[in-house]
């Protein structure tokens, strides 16, 4: 999935000449966190987001009155080393640079304009649309070797059940360095003939664990 897919293409911006007023204002009439700052070119200089906003008022209410507060320029407020995104760029890639440098939004840039903008709320819809974690679904969790073929098979047995699988994730397992741990995501309500199959074929099912449920 790239970014296109899931970007904003609807964005809302400001320039550095409006005020810390007119970015409350369009934040509260639009309900967005995250304002870009644009110049007369719609070349993008700045960013603004909620949390800049609740940050300066605090801070300026010390030393200055309310309305010269609000009629701050947002330039004196906005983050300026912004780091961008490109619309082909990989969704998952995206998330990394979201996650490395601990930031809420990312711009989305084509050809030097601005052109949409993806923030950590589009980030977790596309995870769950992806993961098929909105839908009717079970989701089971099985340990597996860390070799060719093993999870050829776990879906050979869970086609066996008709069972459409939604999504299959892997991680690592910080158990045992041999082996990974998979988690399938099947539309499926009533998983438990499928957790009892596997057993049957060695494998082990971590989740669900029911207590008591002699699988």
């Amino acid at each position: 999935m790239i970014v296109e897919q899931i970007m904003q293409t609807k964005v809302y911006t400001l320039t550095p000449k409006d005020t810390l007023n007119d970015a409350l204002n369009l934040m509260r009439e639009k309900n967005v966190r995250h304002i870009p700052i644009v110049d007369e070119a719609k070349n993008v200089v700045g960013l603004i987001t909620s949390h800049d906003v609740k940050n300066a008022l605090p801070s300026c209410l010390k030393e200055e009155n309310n309305k010269a507060i609000y009629d701050t320029p947002i330039e004196k407020f906005m983050v300026k080393d912004i780091i961008f995104g490109h619309p082909l760029d990989f969704v998952e890639d995206v998330a990394m640079t979201f996650y490395e440098s601990k930031i809420s939004c990312l711009p989305i840039v084509s050809g030097g304009k601005l052109v949409g903008i993806v923030t950590t709320s589009d980030l977790l819809t596309a995870y769950i649309e992806l993961t098929g974690a909105h839908q009717p679904s079970s989701k089971i969790d099985i340990r597996l070797k860390d070799q060719v073929g093993t999870l050829a098979d776990v879906l050979a047995i869970v086609k066996k059940h008709h069972a459409n699988v939604l999504s299959i994730l892997v991680f690592p397992d910080t158990e045992n360095e041999n082996s990974r741990i998979i988690t399938i995501r099947i539309r499926m309500m009533n998983p438990l003939p499928i957790i009892k199959d596997l057993r049957n074929h060695g494998y082990e099912v971590l989740w669900p664990n029911l207590p008591g449920v002699n699988l």
